[in-house]
């Protein structure tokens, strides 16, 4: 039962990254040709899952108690360097007055990850439980957060085309620095 779980979360892990690395591409080329901040740090954001995969995927390779505290630790460092960079880049975008573009691919991208990543999500909190593997289960949180992230994305691209909203982009990412900070200190504390 033990290894079968394992195994459930090495491909939780191994989708998560994939999704994450052909995002990368999708949103770069949706972000430069909307010209769109939030895009792009919605993919800034899709390079930190990956990181995040990587750590989980080394420590499910060890489980040695060293090494869980080392990638707890990494996964919380990727919080406040995902809160840091989206309170700067929703700041610069506000007070520059920034206006992207309308972005269809942008759109759907952020809508079926909003899906992937919180069905991943649950799947990653219910196996590390399970597994009572608490990097696991933070690295879960990662990809709420991303899922989130998507959906708060999402919802500005669509404030913006339909509404002509701009400022509702970065507004979006200042919801998410709330809860990447507090996903930051309950990982780092652990």
């Amino acid at each position: 039962m033990y290894a079968r779980r394992l195994q459930r979360g090495r491909a939780l892990e191994a989708a998560t990254l994939t999704w994450n690395v052909v995002g990368v591409a999708v949103l770069a080329v949706a972000a430069l040709r909307a010209r769109s901040v939030a895009l792009a740090g919605f993919g800034l954001d899709s390079l930190i899952e990956i990181a995040a995969s990587w750590v989980v995927l080394w420590e499910l390779a060890d489980l040695a108690q060293q090494r869980r505290e080392r990638a707890t630790r990494l996964i919380g460092t990727a919080f406040v360097a995902l809160s840091l960079y989206l309170a700067v880049q929703s700041t610069v975008v506000l007070i520059a007055r920034f206006h992207p573009r309308h972005s269809v691919p942008g759109m759907v991208w952020t809508a079926a990850t909003a899906l992937v990543m919180g069905l991943l999500a649950r799947g990653k909190a219910t196996t590390g439980a399970a597994l009572a593997n608490p990097v696991l289960v933070a690295e879960g949180r990662v990809t709420m957060i991303d899922a989130i992230l998507a959906a708060a994305v999402l919802i500005g691209l669509a404030l913006n085309s339909f509404a002509g909203w701009w400022w509702a982009d970065p507004a979006a990412g200042y919801v998410l620095v709330f809860y990447a900070v507090r996903e930051a200190r309950h990982s780092l504390r652990h």
